[in-house]
């Protein structure tokens, strides 16, 4: 049986997007299917498509929110539990990275077609994007 970070690489591999691979690989043992975390998580890939906060941490802080998120409406105490283990997901990933912004991990803005050129030509999503995957995983496992 695979682990989660050979589970998220490999779905990275069959060119799911990072948001989707993090997710999925947390996503049975946390009571849903892989096809309904493929697809929620779907739209989240690329820092949302558009550079922002890279989808390998939106993949992780879902899987987190699924397993600890509050879904009471006075449940206050799960919301700031919650909370906390987003800011100890976000905090870390950033320790690691240096960013949790896809276009500053990339280090070139996935909207603009001369840099995503750029991206393609030296194959970043295919060489750095499952390095990000990977230690998404990797935190979100010490939280989860």
């Amino acid at each position: 049986m695979m682990n989660h970070q050979e589970k998220a690489l490999e779905l990275f591999k069959n060119k799911f997007q990072c948001s989707q691979a993090v997710f999925a690989a947390f996503a049975a043992e946390l009571g849903v299917d892989e096809t309904t975390a493929l697809k929620i998580s779907s739209g989240f890939g690329g820092g949302m498509c558009c550079g922002e906060v890279c989808g390998a941490v939106a993949g992780a802080l879902m899987a987190i929110g699924l397993k600890y998120g509050h879904a009471q409406v006075h449940d206050s105490e799960s919301k700031n539990s919650t909370n906390q283990k987003v800011m100890e997901m976000v905090s870390q990933f950033k320790s690691v990275n240096g960013s949790i912004i896809c276009r500053e991990l990339l280090g070139y803005d996935l909207t603009d077609k001369r840099e995503l050129a750029v991206i393609n030509e030296k194959n970043l999503f295919t060489v750095f994007c499952p390095k990000m995957v990977a230690s998404a995983v990797d935190i979100a496992e010490t939280i989860i």
